[in-house]
């Protein structure tokens, strides 16, 4: 019923329907079928620059690397099942997923506490999201030091001249409570001491991709998206 009510409020969907069922002879077509879809007749095609951007400038950092195998910690499960077509790929979340794929491995893993070996993983990614741990959103325990806790176990368990892909939200430092942490530039570089930046990349505030940023720019963003590729 809100489907139809829906359906019939808007005019201009009303009209393609009847303009449609005048010449249907293929398909079963009832008005209980409807499913207006009322925002997506759009000039452009819209996206999320930062999920967009982020997981393409990964994937291809991946192909560079060109590793035997890859890592993933609770980035975009679609980084890691298109990755997993020409890399074999492990992908762990706080929150398993059950993934079907050939070349990809889903398991648990909870950040703050890996069961990784020190030293073991020679290529791994972590993407968007540092910034949520310990802040409750995703079912995990209120930790005000839950962020710092996941970049120490990373840190840890990169292997000697491995690669971290490592992406989080930048701009002017706060929390945005039970959503996420900005941070600035400078903060990420302090927790990865030890670490070897080899490429830095923006997201900005107008959805512009700026491979090998200025750093200077984050300082601008409201709600920035640094990419990050550290080298141990």
């Amino acid at each position: 019923m809100k489907k139809i009510l829906r359906f019939l409020l808007f005019p201009f969907i009303l009209s393609d329907y009847l303009r449609f069922k005048k010449k249907n002879t293929r398909f079963s077509l009832k008005i209980t079928d409807v499913y207006p879809c009322v925002t997506d007749k759009t000039f452009e095609t819209k996206f999320d620059a930062h999920y967009i951007y982020h997981t393409a400038w990964a994937a291809r950092k991946v192909k560079e690397i060109n590793p035997v195998k890859h890592t993933d910690i609770s980035s975009s499960l679609y980084f890691s099942g298109i990755v997993s077509a020409f890399v074999p790929v492990d992908f762990f979340d706080y929150r398993p997923a059950h993934l079907t794929l050939s070349g990809l491995k889903s398991g648990q893993a909870d950040l703050t506490k890996l069961d990784f070996l020190d030293n073991s993983l020679s290529s791994l990614s972590c993407m968007h999201t540092v910034e949520h741990i310990g802040l409750g959103r995703y079912g995990d325990p209120i930790d005000q030091k839950g962020d710092l806790k996941a970049i120490a176990e990373l840190k840890r368990v990169v292997a000697k001249n491995g690669s971290l892909l490592f992406v989080v939200p930048v701009g002017k430092p706060k929390v945005e409570f039970n959503a996420h942490r900005i941070y600035s530039y400078e903060q990420i570089l302090d927790y990865f001491q030890g670490f070897t930046l080899k490429e830095f990349s923006l997201i900005d505030d107008a959805h512009n991709f700026i491979e090998n940023s200025d750093p200077r720019l984050v300082k601008n963003q409201r709600y920035g998206c640094g990419c990050f590729w550290f080298t141990k």
